[in-house]
């Protein structure tokens, strides 16, 4: 990879967002937001990939006191790549997150995803590289995400979880051993049992810290087993929420996703999570809009299907001591890449997630 283009690309975005961003900081309509938005519940959101990006773009409309705790499993794409010819933390995910709490996220999506298609570069994503970069400036990936956060002006933090090198696995009932990421989402459905290696891995300080400054843990919506369980793995984290006094809500999937939780239904996706957790959250959000026909037989082609409830359902949630709360909340748009693509509706999530916050306040 040519130092000199990343140098350059490092560079021109670095002015470019300094100097977009020295000109707000002085509009007035902004202070007032800002003030606004500093005086919201500070709120704690575990998890990765699409899912927690597309969350992170609503609740940001509440509040600015966010910390995005992410997984560092991947080993996809560029992110996999830069894992494996660099050592450093897959970048994706976070830089999904960073640039989902940004204030105008698609002015900065535009550049940031901008992905090269030819030379040593092809396949990987300017934002990917800015991350690298920083992280050779920095010597360690978790202040190079801080700088980012800091260099961006976003409303909120991102961290990785880890700064250590984790490995997903698995074993299935049938005995097999599964490794990674790519092998776990493939036999998801067939899983007995997932683990981290190194099993003694530890969470940074400021994940932990963050937990004790919550008013508000959300888990998903994202990846079961490659997304969200893997944060609930690190056994120092997952006692730190479990411990934790404030509500805990599992925000379930509008899909199952193909291999990974194919054929499961919205209860086991709960177990899992609270195998991993070791308590069963107190909420679970759930979606009630009706799915377009059109949606689910395009879905139903790459194997997944929707997550509804039913009274058996119901009524196992509440023996498990979760409350589960039902809400309108799907969207389907156009990608230039997907075609119509269904994904949480942000504002109505997040609209949701404070209605309960409120309402656990002034009980």
């Amino acid at each position: 990879m040519s130092y000199f283009i990343l140098g350059v690309f490092t560079t021109l975005l670095i002015l470019f967002m300094f100097g977009r961003l020295k000109f707000r900081s002085g509009h007035i309509i902004e202070r007032a937001i800002n003030r606004r938005l500093s005086s919201g519940p500070y709120i704690l959101a575990v998890g990765g990939g699409t899912g927690l990006s597309t969350l992170l773009r609503g609740i940001k409309a509440f509040t600015r006191n966010i910390t995005a705790v992410v997984a560092v499993t991947d080993e996809g794409g560029s992110s996999g790549r830069l894992r494996n010819e660099w050592g450093m933390l897959p970048p994706g995910d976070v830089r999904n997150c960073i640039v989902a709490l940004a204030e105008n996220d698609n002015e900065l999506r535009k550049i940031l995803d901008f992905r090269f298609d030819r030379g040593e570069l092809s396949g990987h994503s300017l934002g990917n590289l800015l991350l690298l970069a920083v992280t050779e400036m920095c010597g360690d990936f978790s202040r190079a995400v801080e700088q980012m956060n800091h260099l961006l002006s976003i409303r909120g933090r991102v961290l990785p979880v880890t700064t250590e090198g984790i490995t997903l696995m698995g074993r299935t009932h049938e005995g097999l051993n599964v490794k990674g990421e790519l092998e776990i989402s493939k036999h998801g459905a067939s899983l007995h049992e997932i683990w981290l290696e190194p099993v003694n891995a530890k969470p940074i300080k400021e994940v932990l810290d963050a937990v004790d400054d919550s008013d508000v843990i959300l888990l998903g919506p994202g990846s079961l087993f490659t997304s969200v369980i893997p944060n609930l793995l690190l056994p120092d984290f997952a006692a730190k929420i479990r411990n934790s006094e404030v509500p805990k809500i599992y925000i379930c999937n509008l899909m199952t996703q193909p291999e990974e939780t194919q054929g499961m239904n919205i209860v086991q996706h709960l177990k899992w999570v609270s195998a991993a957790l070791g308590c069963v959250p107190d909420f679970v959000i759930v979606n009630s809009d009706p799915i377009p026909e059109d949606i689910i037989e395009s879905y139903k082609i790459q194997g997944a299907s929707p997550l509804y409830l039913d009274y058996h359902q119901r009524e196992d949630i509440k023996s498990m001591g979760c409350v589960c709360i039902e809400a309108p909340m799907a969207l389907v748009f156009e990608s230039p890449t997907e075609g119509r693509v269904l994904r949480h509706d942000s504002q109505k999530l997040a609209s949701i997630i404070f209605k309960v916050f409120r309402k656990i306040e002034d009980d």
